[in-house]
């Protein structure tokens, strides 16, 4: 049977062997040690990776939660004067001095340290940035041993019934 072919002619997906040398075992030998090493090598980085990114993940709902917090004390921290002299509307009114002081208020109870916040307010609604920087496992790895920073933002509305 003539499949087009020359005879002696090698397939293409055939491994190229010299006659008269065969596969020699101290040639082989050490190179799976070096493979086996690379592979433990990758796996461990992406272990370390998990655990910082996981890491990075909880100090930003951290701060997140502190900044909730924030907000919703700003938001229940009413302008007294504004409201017996225009009463209760579709929202209750609120002040710059009052979000800020109540913003303060509440991370000095809640013990949290950050390293800046502010917030602003509408006269309706009141928004609450927080940042923190923090360190996370393997930062050094991964970061350069530089800290991560973490902000969040949040916002609140003064609660009232229409």
């Amino acid at each position: 049977m003539d499949d087009g072919r020359h005879r002696g002619a090698p397939a293409p997906y055939a491994a190229w062997v010299h006659a008269g040398r065969s596969a020699d075992p101290a040639f082989e030998r050490g190179s799976t040690l070096p493979f086996v090493l690379v592979c433990w090598l990758v796996a461990a980085l992406m272990a370390f990776g998990a655990i910082a990114a996981s890491d990075a993940f909880l100090e930003q709902q951290q701060v997140q939660s502190t900044c909730d917090g924030a907000a919703l004390a700003a938001a229940n921290q009413v302008d007294e004067a504004a409201l017996y002299s225009r009463g209760v509307g579709t929202a209750l009114p609120l002040t710059p001095a009052g979000a800020e002081a109540a913003v303060a208020d509440q991370l000095t109870d809640a013990g949290v340290r950050l390293d800046g916040w502010s917030a602003a307010t509408d006269g309706i609604e009141v928004t609450v940035r927080c940042t923190r920087t923090v360190q996370i496992a393997f930062g050094w790895l991964f970061l350069g041993g530089e800290p991560l920073e973490r902000t969040a933002v949040a916002s609140a509305r003064a609660p009232t019934s229409p």
